[in-house]
């Protein structure tokens, strides 16, 4: 399963802990976190809209020009600029220029970080020992 997969499924047990609280304390037993939560959540939001979601997984083959990724939208060179942007200011796809457009590739060392986070939410990892009964919906 590839990093793009295994951040995609895994979205799911983030949305189930928020709704629980859990994510506030996954610092208390000791986690080293490299990156703030703000950064966590910058990436998570930038993987929430299913354009973005789209390049990513198109970018997990390799390394691709905007022109590229421009073919597989029904969208204008400005908006695929906006969603770009988002991307690389969450730190998940670097962009180098290339004449006049833009090559972009993912980051993978920062979606480990990204994936290694997620998990640890996932596995109970530095979260607080309360079990799923104690939330109240």
């Amino acid at each position: 399963m590839d990093a793009v997969s295994t951040i995609t499924l895994t979205l799911f047990y983030v949305i189930d802990y928020c709704l629980c609280n859990r994510l506030l304390a996954i610092s208390l037993r000791g986690v080293n976190m490299k990156r703030s939560y703000d950064s966590y959540a910058r990436a998570i939001k930038a993987l929430a809209d299913e354009t973005r979601l789209r390049i990513v997984h198109m970018l997990a083959g390799g390394e691709l020009c905007a022109c590229k990724i421009l073919e597989e939208f029904s969208i204008t060179q400005p908006t695929l600029s906006y969603h770009m942007k988002i991307l690389t200011d969450s730190g998940l796809v670097n962009g180098v220029r290339d004449g006049a457009w833009m090559r972009y590739t993912l980051n993978h060392s920062r979606i480990s970080e990204l994936v290694e986070f997620i998990t640890d939410i996932a596995n109970d990892t530095g979260a607080l020992s309360r079990s799923r009964e104690e939330c109240n919906f």
